[in-house]
């Protein structure tokens, strides 16, 4: 299926020096004003029918970026423009032409059964009464729920959710589709399977835009991805352009217990370490180290470890997931 055409041709969407600011208040006896950047001069350009991610962690303007597009929220300043149309001028013609999938639970009824909902909110959208039985039976069958439309949302898992969340987006058949961290909570069977109906929507023809943090999933489905830090973009490329910027690198991960504070500064400062990242778990500390390719660090860190449990040292080849460590740490 060719990508839809659109007034002007060109981007699917255009997002240009995007900026949004919250107004807020601080402070328990005498409040007083607070301006919150969320997105700070943003651009991208995503071409009809491709699936874009944008990457970066909690906080750094994805879902605000996501929600201007939508419509739902109003850009401070900027130009953002879907299939040509202005979300600020022209914002029914752009919820026409979207689907928006968020992750979590809300957005659904629980007393209704699957169908319920998807005839409620196909109402929503305008859909012709006798074309929507037809419609709410093939997003059934795409998002793979056929067979457990009579039954109550309440009794869904988080995976049935979120396939319901799909179908929900999709009865329209929009061209452009925005999808907010959408395996977020879930199992990995339902995230696996999320992101083959993502796939296939997106070999459809479907244009895609796509946030997340895990980068495994950006990797393994995404055509382009943008990196976004602190209402930033940071970086842009292919999976694979992005990992080449880290490729010159050596990734030393370290599995340990109770490293003091005192001592990842250290490690820190040890000749040709690029960065550190450092994830608790349960009862260890896993981290890993960036450095420039050819150094020699594991006796010095075993050195620096000294008197602290290390349960495993290894080195291994840089990841999409490396490379936005090093972007967000140093942008």
């Amino acid at each position: 299926m060719p990508p839809p055409a659109h007034p002007g041709g060109g981007a699917a969407i255009e997002v240009q020096d995007l900026r949004r600011t919250y107004r807020t208040s601080t402070g328990t006896f005498r409040r007083h004003r607070v301006d919150i950047e969320a997105v700070r001069g943003l651009s991208l350009c995503v071409p009809p029918g491709q699936l874009f991610g944008l990457l970066g962690p909690n906080g750094a303007g994805k879902t605000t970026t996501i929600r201007v597009l939508c419509t739902l929220l109003l850009p401070t300043s900027g130009t953002v423009r879907v299939l040509g149309h202005d979300v600020v001028r022209e914002p029914k013609a752009v919820r026409r032409q979207i689907g928006y999938v968020f992750g979590g639970d809300r957005g659904l009824y629980d007393r209704l059964n699957a169908v319920d909902n998807l005839r409620y909110f196909a109402d929503l959208y305008a859909i012709e009464p006798r074309l929507q039985r037809r419609r709410i039976e093939e997003v059934m069958e795409l998002v793979g729920l056929r067979g457990r439309e009579r039954e109550r949302v309440e009794g869904f898992s988080r995976g049935m959710r979120q396939r319901l969340h799909l179908a929900r987006g999709l009865l329209h058949d929009p061209p452009v589709l925005f999808f907010d961290e959408p395996t977020i909570g879930v199992d990995p069977v339902g995230a696996r399977e999320v992101r083959q109906v993502v796939s296939e929507l997106a070999r459809a023809g479907k244009t895609i835009l796509l946030t997340t943090h895990y980068m495994f999933e950006a990797d393994s489905i995404c055509q382009r991805v943008a990196v976004i830090s602190k209402g930033k973009i940071v970086a842009e490329g292919t999976p694979q352009e992005l990992k080449s910027a880290v490729a010159a690198r050596t990734v030393v991960e370290v599995e340990a217990y109770g490293v003091p504070e005192q001592t990842l500064g250290r490690i820190r400062e040890l000749a040709g370490v690029e960065s550190l990242a450092v994830e608790v778990r349960e009862q260890s500390q896993l981290l890993t180290i960036q450095a420039q390719e050819g150094a020699q660090l594991t006796a010095r860190l075993l050195q620096l470890l000294e008197g602290v449990r290390v349960e495993r040292v290894a080195n291994r080849e840089p990841t999409l997931e490396d490379a936005y460590v090093s972007l967000v740490t140093s942008g």
